[in-house]
């Protein structure tokens, strides 16, 4: 209402404005006289500035018919659309001003202005495929989900846009939580486009979520194909992909092809831990007892890691302590001032009962870097050298707020899985754990309600026996029972271990000086 009253007043005030300059020009003297051969004309300021208004008029209108006549010779000379661009090309300008209004709302975060520019660039342009998809966007932008999908959809109609439709509705998939018409779309998307970096990210990583390992490493070698990935990494993340494929056939009772895949994985990247135990396993189950010693002292070589030396414990299993000690060695050679490895030589000669050995290996690993672990091996050790309890408990109640030492960690969101997996279960993230140590947290005070019960005992549960029958105490032996008195039970019938463990009631009552209890029974 306000505008509309302020575009009166501005009308008005530009009558006025022209009455009265329209005035002032009757009131000047002069003129303007112009001769064409024999003809004269005399014309006031007035008329003269009305001529001139009508001379580019009359200019204008010769230049549109130029323009009309060029148009027509082109259409006549087989330029079938000169007449309709001749005809557009105000309406054309005006769509593309509209069209860049709509960019620059789209760019200022302004998704409503952006459909209405869109929109007006459409009935001006005639051209979908230019305004759909900043409505599609603004749509988006706005949280019209709804009116996005539908321009999307309408995006697929047309080849040159099929590619940007499929991956709008891909991505509203993925924000929805539907990963399965996501995953689907995406590879759409990357058959339309190979090359493109993101398209192969979201196909790569929902492949990897859906256990579709096969198809995660041909979309991984187009990576390296098309030069989104280095080599090195797709080597190793090719290695990842290679084991979770192993796992996963080893589930559907393909044992031999998951020996291979196993190989071949730990083949492409030797230094990774389960990848390596995998291909042990499977040259043990072989009988190449051998190989799985090779596999694992390489890897053990790149870094060790407790896995390793469980695996490289099972192919031997019925060995002795010092044989097992001794075959070892392979192992505890390499990075001799490891914690790992100290702690592997630590618990070796725990179990040949070489405790001096044993904490010789330790060295002060438990004072420099106390881990539960380390702390364990050290109330191990004193113990197996008949220290006190006092002395065992007190490194087990140390080890019980320590830190648990590495664990498989997810790089990106910190999450501890609690083994290794090709995919963190918490963030979703591909290839992101690492054996390193962890913040103190949660899985520390887990850890240490779990090791309460070594220090403190576990309680048995109580059995239920029936109420015992009142028993007098017995006479001493210096004085005979009196006829009436009870028989006394023979309690030296069985005797007594030395060794069983005596239970204190700590609400029980305490027991009479043996005093009262003699004259109790004189006076009972």
């Amino acid at each position: 209402m306000l505008w509309s009253l302020i575009k009166i007043v501005l009308f008005i005030g530009l009558i006025a404005a022209l009455t009265w300059g329209a005035g002032i020009l009757l009131e000047t003297g002069g003129g303007v006289r112009v001769a064409i051969g024999t003809i004269e004309f005399n014309l006031g300021p007035l008329q003269a500035l009305i001529g001139i208004g009508l001379l580019l008029v009359a200019l204008w209108l010769v230049l549109k018919l130029l323009s009309l006549t060029v148009a027509i010779l082109r259409f006549l000379s087989g330029d079938e659309t000169a007449i309709t661009r001749w005809r557009g090309r105000a309406r054309e300008r005006k769509g593309f001003e509209a069209l860049a209004d709509g960019l620059m709302a789209l760019a200022s975060g302004e998704g409503r202005a952006a459909m209405a520019k869109a929109a007006r660039a459409e009935r001006y342009l005639k051209r979908p495929e230019l305004t759909n998809l900043i409505t599609a966007q603004a749509a988006e932008m706005s949280g019209d989900r709804a009116k996005a999908e539908e321009v999307y959809k309408r995006l697929l109609q047309d080849e040159r846009t099929r590619f940007v439709g499929v991956r709008g509705i891909m991505k509203q998939k993925l924000a929805a939580g539907d990963t399965d018409t996501a995953m689907k779309l995406a590879e759409k998307a990357f058959a339309l486009k190979p090359r493109h970096e993101e398209t192969q990210d979201i196909l790569l990583r929902l492949q990897a979520d859906h256990g579709d390992w096969s198809g995660a490493r041909q979309t991984l070698g187009a990576k390296l194909k098309y030069g989104t990935l280095p080599r090195n990494v797709h080597r190793r993340r090719d290695a990842v992909l290679a084991l979770g494929e192993a796992k996963s056939i080893v589930e559907e009772g393909k044992s031999i092809e998951a020996r291979e895949t196993a190989i071949q994985a730990n083949k492409l990247s030797p230094d990774l831990v389960p990848a390596a135990v995998m291909a042990a396993e499977s040259y043990i189950e072989k009988g190449q007892k051998k190989y799985a010693a090779r596999v694992l002292t390489k890897a053990w070589n790149a870094r060790p890691h407790p896995d390793l030396a469980a695996a490289f414990g099972t192919i031997e299993p019925d060995e002795t302590p010092e044989a097992r000690l001794k075959r070892f060695t392979a192992l505890t050679r390499q990075h001799a001032g490891d914690p790992e490895t100290k702690m592997l030589l630590a618990e070796l000669n725990i179990a040949a009962e070489n405790f001096g050995d044993a904490r010789r290996a330790m060295g002060t690993l438990a004072e420099e870097a106390p881990t539960a672990r380390s702390l364990t091996i050290m109330a191990a050790i004193e113990r197996g050298e008949g220290a006190g309890d006092s002395i065992v408990k007190g490194y087990l109640a140390r080890a019980v707020n320590a830190s648990r030492g590495p664990q498989w960690v997810c790089g990106n969101c910190q999450h501890i899985p609690g083994h290794w997996t090709p995919v963190c279960g918490n963030c979703g993230a591909f290839d992101s754990l690492d054996w390193r140590e962890a913040p103190q947290g949660s899985e520390t005070a887990m850890q240490g309600g779990a090791m309460l019960p070594l220090i403190v005992g576990t309680p048995e549960p109580a059995k239920e026996e029936p109420p015992a029958e009142p028993v007098e105490l017995a006479a001493p032996a210096e004085e005979a029972p009196g006829p009436d008195a009870p028989e006394t039970p023979d309690t030296t019938a069985e005797p007594s271990n030395q060794n069983e463990a005596v239970v204190i009631d700590a609400d029980a009552e305490p027991a009479p000086p043996e005093g009262e209890i003699e004259e109790h029974r004189k006076t009972g």
